[in-house]
């Protein structure tokens, strides 16, 4: 498995220029849907006109104004035929369509995700290009769109004051919004709105990149264990529970290596795009692990792709740093740091480098590894010279995984065979061999302050003790739940810390004390909901985990696994059940306490994008993919479900969902910006506005609707936003954006790009964002990036 997991990495380039061209078709593919629809509206438009017109003429009958979306007998043959081949939805909301044609498959850019099983480019590249896409279709927006007419212009979003709304414009589409009869006259779209008065704060950092990064984890003087996560580097006091956070990264952190003087520290991050289509160039960022303060950043426009490896050198006091860029040519490049100066820099590999590091003893000499080689490099002046390691009569293995040096200066190696191999101080060959060290690849070498070692074992998850002599003291195995071993760092005297691949930190002693300390997710999160009335937050991602947290001790209270991808979940009122949500339109309710199966369903076959009970905890709305909201009435306090309602009129996939306070009516958006209301009792479509125009909601979720549609920046194709959630008290409104950002608005928030304090942290687009029952916290979740961000509301 660690063989197969590393090897992808060689063909990535193929698999990048693959996948870029999907994600691209799938983007026009959309854009074409699109463009049908607003031409199914301009045809519809004409064939009304030719039918009035033939009304109003002697012998013809006039029957009075009716919804655009019904074509009668008079039209014209060619509208009628070009009408039937077209979908047939108006772009107005308010009317159900005579026939469904927008499913998941077309769905915007980040629907394309939605196959688990296909082949994908790695997080920052796939972020990169996702990012690339928004802005050019930001771009492409912005150029064509162009205001409507009304009584009221302020830029693309007009208000219709006489009829009580007001419209905006997504990808040329108009969204319309009915403004409440007690905001009617008082109303005026270019009211300027004041900033939030709380702002957010980082408190918590849930999980740990350990399923592609290496060598990141150590314990510092202070007694924190220093790691990243998304674009956030932690700094976790394990004893008094505290964690500290940099922040100065603005994509995924890749690597890091803590400097000689166990205070100053380098991280590197990745290429990646801002959301106004900058370049955001990759980087190390030299900082002070005590003030927080950046002190250096090197690289700026000299690494391509990624920083991957960096290092401090050991016998010069640390002078000098290196560090390799993940481009087709891997170079590895050599710097004064303090001077922010390059000294030297060379072609390394072209195969995956997967661990670069100065000789403790040896200032001029690097040491790298990866895919099939490892290479002895000699610096003089400006120049790097290499040796490649020799295995002669041992067996080549098909990537060196890591690299560490005995106290002698020996060069200590693991591989994907599962072999160490000892590599005499200042040559390049052989000089011992333990076969057969791990089953599968050995993915960390940590030599301890006594001179023994241990190693990490991939495939049999054990971590190994031993002596000088490289004879096995003691073992331990390192459970399923938490994965292989990805990284070993040394902690107090008898103490290990272990980070695995599934994202998880676990404190270790011999021979057999395993205590976990972060655990996260290992796959695109999206599920998120609050609990009622307790400190707690529910989760749920495609590696079909559910974990219940607790918010004061950041651990799960548990975890379940369960048969597909979780997609999302929701409390019920009384706490005492949850709704889980999947990838496979299978949805099944959880006992809060237990966590044990209530109950199990099935609707349709594609993703639930939503699963939310009635503020009575009557009913249970189930968004889908499949463009229906599946009603069920909730008895037995949440233990019983019986389906009462079919929600029939979506034109795409439902996105979300917000129940009125009174629970009898729901309001749902969809993925051509649709905004439809329902009957929860039986699901039937409400298109008389005057019915929805005042009811209360119990929450705001839907990203279109009048009290949130100032989330949307100008130039917004719909899709950069993927959550929003109005405080409990009704003064606040999150949002999620495509671009790792979390913003913070004033509630309401009904005037055109209102304005809002945003906190990075992501890494990739924000997926959920969720206040606490008692608003004191706000929790956002990551997609690709995996990470439960956990805030402050100050």
């Amino acid at each position: 498995m660690a063989d197969d997991t590393v090897s992808a990495s060689s063909n990535m380039d193929m698999e990048d220029r693959v996948s870029h061209l999907e994600q691209r078709l799938q983007l026009q593919e959309d854009e074409i849907q699109l463009l049908k629809a607003a031409l199914a509206d301009a045809l519809r438009r004409l064939g009304y006109c030719e039918e009035h017109n033939q009304g109003m003429q002697p012998g013809g009958s006039h029957a009075g104004r009716r919804p655009l979306a019904t074509t009668g007998s008079a039209a014209p043959t060619k509208v009628r035929q070009l009408l039937q081949a077209l979908p047939s939805r108006p772009l107005s909301n308010g009317y159900v369509q005579q026939k469904r044609l927008l499913s998941s498959p077309s769905s915007p850019k980040k629907e394309v995700l939605q196959s688990i099983k296909r082949k994908s480019m790695s997080t920052e590249q796939l972020t990169l290009v996702r990012r690339e896409m928004a802005a050019e279709s930001r771009s492409r927006t912005t150029s064509s769109s162009s205001s409507s007419g009304g009584k009221s212009k302020s830029k693309e979003c007009t208000l219709n004051a006489e009829d009580g709304y007001v419209r905006m414009f997504l990808r040329g589409r108009p969204v319309t919004m009915h403004i409440p009869d007690q905001q009617r006259e008082s109303y005026s779209i270019d009211q300027k709105v004041a900033l939030p008065d709380h702002k957010l704060k980082l408190q918590w950092v849930y999980g740990y990149r350990g399923r592609d990064c290496r060598s990141n984890l150590y314990l510092l003087p202070t007694g924190e264990i220093v790691y990243f996560n998304a674009s956030v580097v932690v700094l976790y006091n394990t004893e008094e529970q505290q964690q500290r956070h940099y922040l100065g990264h603005n994509d995924d952190v890749k690597c890091l290596s803590v400097h000689p003087d166990m205070v100053t520290i380098a991280t590197g991050q990745v290429a990646g795009n801002s959301k106004d289509g900058k370049l955001l160039a990759p980087h190390v960022r030299v900082w002070d692990s005590v003030s927080l303060n950046t002190l250096h950043v090197l690289g700026m426009g000299v690494f391509d792709r990624a920083v991957t490896c960096v290092a401090f050198s050991k016998s010069n006091g640390g002078t000098f740093l290196c560090a390799v860029d993940d481009a087709n040519d891997h170079i590895l490049s050599v710097w004064n740091w303090q001077k922010e100066k390059q000294l030297a820099d060379v072609k390394c590999s072209n195969d995956s480098v997967l661990a670069a590091v100065f000789h403790p003893m040896d200032t001029n000499l690097i040491v790298t590894c990866g895919k099939s080689h490892i290479n002895f490099w000699t610096m003089e002046g400006n120049t790097l010279t290499k040796r490649q390691g020799l295995f002669e009569k041992h067996e080549k293995p098909k990537y060196v995984l890591c690299v560490a040096f005995a106290e002698n200066g020996d060069a200590i190696t693991g591989d994907s065979s599962g072999n160490i191999y000892i590599w005499a101080k200042g040559g390049n060959r052989i000089s011992q061999v333990v076969s057969g060290a791990h089953e599968g690849g050995i993915f960390s070498v940590c030599v301890l302050k006594d001179g023994t070692m241990v190693s990490g074992g991939g495939k049999d998850r054990k971590v190994v003790l031993w002596d000088h002599d490289y004879r096995k003291q003691s073992e331990m195995e390192v459970g399923d739940s938490f994965g292989p071993v990805r990284a070993l760092a040394e902690g107090k005297p008898g103490e290990l810390f272990i980070g695995t691949t599934k994202n998880a930190i676990i404190r270790a002693a011999f021979p057999d004390t395993l205590t976990p300390i972060v655990q996260g997710h290992t796959d695109e999160l999206w599920g998120l909901d609050i609990h009622p009335s307790m400190e707690q937050f529910v989760t749920c991602s495609q590696d079909k985990q559910v974990h219940l947290w607790d918010t004061n001790s950041h651990q799960p209270l548990w975890s379940k696994t369960i048969e597909d991808p979780g997609r999302s979940a929701g409390f019920h009122p009384s706490g005492a059940v949850l709704a889980v949500g999947t990838m496979t339109g299978r949805w099944l309710v959880l006992d809060t306490d237990t966590r044990d199966l209530v109950s199990m369903h099935t609707d349709g076959n594609e993703i639930i994008s939503n699963v939310k009970y009635s503020p009575d905890g009557n009913f249970l709305a189930v968004a889908s993919h499949d463009n229906f909201v599946y009603i069920y009435a909730v008895t037995e306090n949440g233990r019983k479900y019986s389906r009462v309602g079919k929600c029939t009129g979506h034109s795409s996939f439902v996105t979300h969902l917000d129940w009125s306070k009174d629970s009898k009516y729901l309001v749902t958006n969809s993925g051509d910006y649709e905004i439809l209301f329902w009957e929860a009792s039986n699901g039937k479509h409400v298109t008389n506005m005057d019915t929805v125009r005042n009811l209360e909601w119990s929450t705001s979720t839907c990203t279109l609707a009048f009290n949130t549609f100032g989330i949307w920046p100008d130039g917004a194709d719909g899709t950069d936003i993927n959550a929003v959630c109005r405080s409990h008290d009704g003064s606040l409104l999150a949002s999620a954006d495509d671009f790792g950002k979390v913003h913070l608005f004033s509630f309401p928030c009904s005037q055109p790009r209102a304005p809002s304090l945003e906190y990075g942290g992501h890494s990739s687009h924000v997926t959920n964002v969720a206040f606490l029952h008692d608003n004191s916290h706000l929790i956002s979740t990551g997609g690709k990036d995996t990470s439960i961000l956990q805030w402050v509301v100050a």
